[in-house]
C-alpha cells in the first residue's frame, strides 16, 4: 500500500506523544475531573463575561469545592495538598477555557496562599488560608507599580514602624483581583531599604483599589491599581517569615510555573478548534483540512505544543523533587506562551471571518495572551534570565 492510499484515524483530540503514559492516576483523574467541569459549566459562561468585560463570579464557590484554590497547599490549612503536576493540569484545564479565569486561580494560589503559608505566621496561615481556599476570601498580590514591573527592585510604597503599627504608603498597578479582593498582599520597602510583605484588608482607610477599564485583553479578570494613602496595619499583619525582595520573586516563580501550563491549555483549546474546522468546512468541494498549507500548520503547531507539554510536565517533576530553579521555570513560561499566542493567531486565522466572533475561541485566547506574555516577566526579561544563566553576564544591569 503506498503512503497516499494509507488511512489513519484522524485526532479528536491532540496527545500526540501518548502524554497521558506520563501520569500518575491520580493525576489524570484530577486533569479529566477540571476539563469536564470547565467544558461543561464555565466555557459557556466566558464569551458573554469576556464581551462584557466581567468576572463569572458564581464559578468561585464552585473552584473552591473542587479544590482548584490552593492546590499545593496543606490540607491543615485548607488546601488539597496535591503535587506540582496535579496543580500544572489544572492550570492547563482552566486555561483551556479562557486565560483571565485562570489568572484568578493562580493569584488566589500561588501569589496569595502561597507567601502566607511560605511566610506567615501560624495565626495568619489559619486565619486566611482555609477561607481562601473555599473562595470564601479573595486575595490579592501588590508588588508591581507604575514605573516598576520588570525591575520590582525599585519599588517606591513606603512602610514606616510607628508603636505597634506599620503605615503604608505607596500606589499598585496592573493588580489581578484588586478591586474584589478581601485581602491585598502588599510588598513596601521600610526606613532601612528592607522589603516587606503586609496582609492590608480592603476595609483599612486609606486603601482603595480602582478598576482599570477599557481592556481589549483578559477581561474575564478583575484588573485594578491599589492606592495606599497612609494605610495603617498592625505588626500582627505583617509576614514575618519575609526575607527581602527574594521572597517576592519567589512568588513570581511560584506563578509562573502555572502560566507554564496554563499556556498550553490555551493552545490545545485553539488547536482543537482549529482542526475541527479545517475537517468540516469545504473550500472547492473538499474540507478545509485536505489542503497543504493547512496541513502544515496543523503539523508545525502539534509539534510545538508537545514540545511545550512535555517541557512543562519534565518542569513539574523537578519542582516536586526540589531541582526546579528560577530560570527553569523562566525557560518554560518564555516558550510556552510565545508558543500559545503564535498558535492562537494562527488559527484565528483559519478560521477565516468567523475566527474574529466570540462563537469561536481562538481570537479570544491570542487577545488574552498578549497580557500572558506580558505579565510576570515579559518574554524579553526571560530572554535576559536566561542570557544571564548561559554566561554569567547580567545583560539587564549597567
Amino acid at each position: 500500500m503506498t503512503l497516499a492510499a494509507a488511512t489513519v484515524a484522524p485526532f479528536t483530540e491532540l496527545d500526540f506523544f501518548a502524554f497521558s503514559d506520563l501520569l500518575e492516576e491520580d493525576e489524570i483523574m484530577v486533569r479529566d475531573q477540571v476539563r469536564a467541569f470547565i467544558e461543561e459549566r464555565v466555557m459557556p459562561l466566558v464569551p458573554g463575561h469576556w464581551e462584557a468585560g466581567t468576572f463569572p463570579d458564581e464559578i468561585i464557590p464552585q473552584l473552591g469545592e473542587m479544590g482548584l484554590l490552593g492546590v499545593t497547599i496543606d490540607p491543615e490549612y485548607g488546601g488539597s495538598g496535591m503535587n506540582s503536576v496535579a496543580y500544572g493540569l489544572i492550570c492547563q484545564e482552566i486555561e483551556r477555557a479562557d486565560s483571565g479565569i485562570r489568572s484568578f486561580a493562580s493569584v488566589q494560589s500561588s501569589l496569595v496562599m502561597y507567601p502566607i503559608e511560605a511566610f506567615g505566621s501560624e495565626e495568619q496561615k489559619r486565619e486566611w488560608l482555609p477561607q481562601l481556599a473555599t473562595g470564601a476570601k479573595i486575595g490579592c498580590f501588590g508588588l508591581t507599580e507604575p514605573d516598576f514591573g520588570s525591575d520590582p527592585g525599585g519599588l517606591r510604597t513606603r512602610c514606616r514602624r510607628e508603636g505597634d503599627d506599620w503605615v503604608l504608603h505607596g500606589q499598585k498597578m496592573w493588580i489581578t483581583n484588586g478591586t474584589v479582593a478581601d485581602v491585598s498582599l502588599v510588598w513596601a520597602r521600610d526606613d532601612e531599604g528592607l522589603i516587606q510583605g503586609f496582609l492590608v484588608e480592603k476595609e483599612r482607610p486609606g486603601f482603595s483599589a480602582p478598576e482599570q477599564k477599557h481592556k481589549w485583553s483578559l477581561r474575564c479578570s478583575v484588573t485594578s491599581e491599589l492606592v495606599l494613602d497612609e494605610v495603617r496595619v498592625p505588626e500582627a499583619n505583617r509576614l514575618p517569615g519575609v526575607e527581602g525582595l527574594k521572597s517576592a520573586l519567589s512568588c513570581l516563580t511560584q506563578a509562573r510555573y502555572g502560566i507554564a501550563w496554563g499556556a498550553v491549555g490555551a493552545a490545545q483549546s485553539c488547536f482543537d478548534e482549529a482542526l475541527r474546522y479545517s475537517q468540516e468546512r469545504q473550500i472547492f468541494d473538499k474540507p478545509l483540512a485536505g489542503y497543504q498549507l493547512t496541513q502544515q500548520k496543523l503539523a508545525d503547531m502539534a509539534t510545538e505544543i508537545t514540545k511545550a507539554q512535555l517541557l512543562v510536565w519534565r518542569l513539574g517533576r523537578m519542582k516536586d523533587a526540589g531541582t526546579m530553579q528560577p530560570h527553569h521555570v523562566s525557560m518554560a513560561k518564555r516558550n510556552n506562551v510565545a508558543m500559545a499566542l503564535d498558535v492562537a493567531r494562527q488559527c484565528r486565522t483559519m478560521l477565516g471571518a468567523n475566527g474574529i466572533t466570540l462563537e469561536f475561541q481562538s481570537g479570544r485566547h491570542a487577545c488574552n495572551l498578549e497580557t500572558v506574555l506580558t505579565y510576570e516577566g515579559t518574554h524579553e526579561v526571560h530572554t535576559l534570565v536566561l542570557g544571564h544563566t548561559l554566561t554569567g553576564i547580567p545583560a539587564y544591569r549597567g
